[in-house]
């Protein structure tokens, strides 16, 4: 059904009132854009570490990006169920985003994984707050897909906050 309703939604057979489903379109598309920034800024960080962690933190951080991946996908395709469009271009999100930016030049191993560990922390916590913004709205999908994303990304922080430990 491709008909748009009096809101930016489109029409669908969701039951969920259209101003819940406005809303989760909303912090559903706010995540999508923080998500992709983050993927975007793990890549950079991927192409451009140096240092004598080179190669564990090249695959590392290679590993983390894969992870974002299936998170991204999950939380636009969320957006388009309940009848809402995702944003998810670069550009989008590079409007959108509430990270800040990483750093384009060539950055040393612990550099890169403080300034990443810091923006999955960030991350994390926008997603816990988004799971409950979801369950307060009585969108219990959006909230139990919030969880899964945020149960990735704390496992992520523990991969590179385990780094910083001497």
């Amino acid at each position: 059904m491709t008909k748009k309703t009096g809101t930016a939604l489109n029409v669908t057979r969701n039951n969920l009132d259209a101003a819940t489903r406005s809303s989760m379109v909303v912090l559903l598309n706010q995540q999508l854009a923080d998500t992709s920034d983050l993927f975007s800024q793990v890549k950079q960080a991927h192409w451009n570490v140096k240092g004598p962690n080179f190669i564990a933190l090249h695959e590392l951080f290679d590993d983390l990006a894969g992870g974002l991946t299936g998170c991204i996908d999950d939380i636009a395709e969320r957006a388009v169920q309940l009848g809402g469009n995702a944003t998810g271009t670069v550009r989008m999100a590079a409007t959108a985003t509430r990270l800040p930016d990483f750093s384009a030049d060539a950055i040393s191993g612990n550099d890169a994984v403080v300034a990443l560990a810091d923006r999955f922390a960030t991350l994390a916590a926008s997603t816990r707050a988004g799971i409950d913004t979801a369950s307060e709205a009585g969108d219990a999908d959006s909230a139990d897909l919030l969880t899964e994303v945020s149960r990735s990304l704390d496992k992520s922080l523990w991969f590179l906050e385990a780094h910083l430990h001497a």
